[in-house]
């Protein structure tokens, strides 16, 4: 059983990363990302996923050095955006994400879209600064089963992380059991399909049966699946909120339940079918 906030899995290369991560999609740079984080860290969190499209790995950095916890405590992940994606930009956008981040290294650095015609140029480039140890594990984000069936044979190192929206509405057991079988840990963003699951009233009812929310419900199911969750909030109370789902464990017959709800619904973009 996951017993805490520190709790970890072991990735495929060894290294260890938090179950649970705080996300900051569309939080903004300054001061609102800056006491996000600080909130997030406070609570403990030690996870901090972020991107160089989200405009706000200057602010994630400040954050973390002005936190007061050791950079080494702390599991740091971002993204390479889609028009950095070719051997001659991705290393220098990785160094301009360290820069932004005011750190000498990631622990997790991801392919953000599987961009056509580019991603596996761009996955040497990654296996070149994953060599170097300036990122501890690298990835990829939004890849479906047929983009790793094309990656996976050009790789000298397979993808330690596969993050993809990932909720009760869309679970994807197909790609599940792929990543899975090759030791692929799949990250979810989106988790609580951006506050949709409030609504949902098998999840209400599980919330009631437990002494939980929906967000918490769905969380603590994500973990049991051995899914990394990233949630997002701005609220310190959201933030702290969820995060107490190590206190309870959800039952075998309540988790199908959850996986019932499966429908295909997707509350991002469409890995098979975007265009930025």
């Amino acid at each position: 059983m996951i017993n805490g906030i520190t709790d970890c899995t072991t990735l495929n290369n060894g290294l260890k990363m938090p179950w649970l991560g705080f996300g900051v999609f569309q939080i903004t740079d300054g001061n609102e990302v800056v006491s996000s984080v600080k909130e997030a860290l406070s609570v403990g969190y030690r996870s901090i996923d972020t991107a160089a499209v989200y405009n706000n790995e200057t602010g994630v950095g400040k954050a973390i050095k002005e936190s007061g916890i050791a950079r080494e405590d702390i599991f740091l992940t971002t993204k390479v955006w889609n028009s950095e994606q070719r051997k001659s930009r991705t290393l220098p956008a990785f160094e301009e994400s360290l820069e932004r981040l005011q750190t000498d290294y990631v622990d997790l650095y991801l392919i953000h879209w599987p961009v056509d015609g580019f991603y596996i140029e761009t996955w040497k480039a990654m296996e070149e600064i994953y060599k170097s140890g300036r990122a501890k594990s690298i990835g990829v984000s939004n890849f479906m089963d047929y983009h790793l069936d094309d990656l996976l044979p050009n790789c000298e190192v397979v993808p330690a992380v596969n993050q993809i929206e990932y909720h009760p509405y869309l679970v994807m057991s197909d790609l599940y059991d792929y990543c899975n079988s090759r030791d692929i840990r799949i990250e979810a963003w989106s988790p609580l399909m951006q506050g949709h699951i409030i609504n949902v009233e098998p999840l209400q009812k599980l919330a009631e049966k437990y002494g939980k929310t929906p967000a918490q419900i769905t969380l603590r199911w994500n973990i049991q699946k051995g899914v990394v969750t990233i949630p997002k909030s701005v609220q310190p109370q959201r933030i702290l909120e969820n995060a107490q789902i190590f206190d309870f464990e959800i039952s075998f017959a309540d988790m199908k339940v959850i996986d019932a709800l499966d429908s295909g619904k997707r509350f991002g973009p469409d890995p098979n079918n975007f265009n930025f």
